[in-house]
C-alpha cells in the first residue's frame, strides 16, 4: 500500500488522489523494484530484483527486445531508446516513478475522457485498461494527441458504478450499457497489447 503522503507529494496535480489510488491499485505494483517484461500477450519470467542496480540490469537486458514496465506505477519504458545508458536506476525511485507514471496515466485518462465526453466511471476503468494494454478504440493510445487543458479529470461518482447503468453518449458513439460497451471496446484488438511504446510520453511529466 503506497502512503497517501507520497501520492500527494509526487503524483501530477492534474489527478486527484482518489484517482491515483485507484490507478495504482489496479495497474501498479507494491514493489518499487518490480520489472515486468512483455512481448505481445506473453509475459516473461524474470528474476526478482533485490536492489536498484539489479533492477536496472534487467531493464538493460530486455530494453529494445520487449516492452518493459517498471516500478510502483509500472510505467512504460520505450523500445526505441538508442542508448540504454539513458535509463538509470532513478526510474525505480518511488517518488520519481510515481511522478512519471501518473503523468503517463493522466495523458491516457484525458484521451479516454475526451472520447466519452466526461469523467464517467467507465472512462476511468477504460483509461486504466488502455494504460495497461496500450490500446483504446483500436488506436495506440500513447501516440494519440494529448488534449491537455481541454479535458477536466474529475473523480467519478462511486455510486454510478452499478452494473447495467447506461453510459452517457461518448463523442461519436451511441449510449450503451457498461458491459456491452466494454466488450465492444476491448474485443476489437485483443492481440495488439504492448507491441510498442512512444518514448516521447515519458518527457511529458515535466510539463504537467
Amino acid at each position: 500500500m503506497i502512503e497517501a503522503a507520497l501520492i500527494k507529494q509526487c503524483a501530477v496535480p492534474s489527478l486527484k488522489p482518489a484517482i491515483v489510488e485507484e490507478f495504482l491499485a489496479a495497474a501498479g505494483s507494491d514493489d518499487p523494484l518490480n520489472v515486468t517484461v512483455r512481448a505481445g500477450s506473453k509475459t516473461f519470467l524474470v528474476p526478482k530484483a533485490k536492489s536498484p542496480e539489479e533492477a536496472i540490469e534487467l531493464v538493460h537486458d530486455y530494453l529494445g527486445k520487449a516492452v518493459v514496465r517498471v516500478g510502483l506505477t509500472q510505467y512504460l519504458l520505450g523500445m526505441d531508446i538508442t542508448d540504454k545508458s539513458q535509463v538509470t536506476a532513478g526510474v525505480f525511485d518511488p517518488c520519481n516513478n510515481i511522478k512519471i507514471g501518473t503523468a503517463q496515466f493522466s495523458r491516457v485518462y484525458r484521451i479516454v475522457t475526451q472520447w466519452y465526453g466526461s469523467s464517467v466511471p467507465l472512462a476511468l476503468e477504460d483509461a486504466i485498461k488502455a494504460y495497461q494494454t496500450g490500446y483504446f478504440e483500436g488506436e495506440y493510445v500513447f501516440s494519440v494527441k494529448d488534449p491537455r487543458q481541454s479535458v477536466e479529470l474529475s473523480a467519478p461518482d462511486p455510486a454510478a458504478r452499478q452494473e447495467g447503468v447506461p453510459v452517457p453518449k461518448a463523442i461519436g458513439a451511441k449510449s450503451e450499457p457498461r458491459n456491452e460497451r466494454r466488450q465492444q471496446l476491448w474485443s476489437q484488438h485483443p492481440n495488439k497489447a504492448d507491441i510498442g511504446v512512444d518514448l516521447s510520453v515519458i518527457g511529458d511529466y515535466n510539463r504537467e
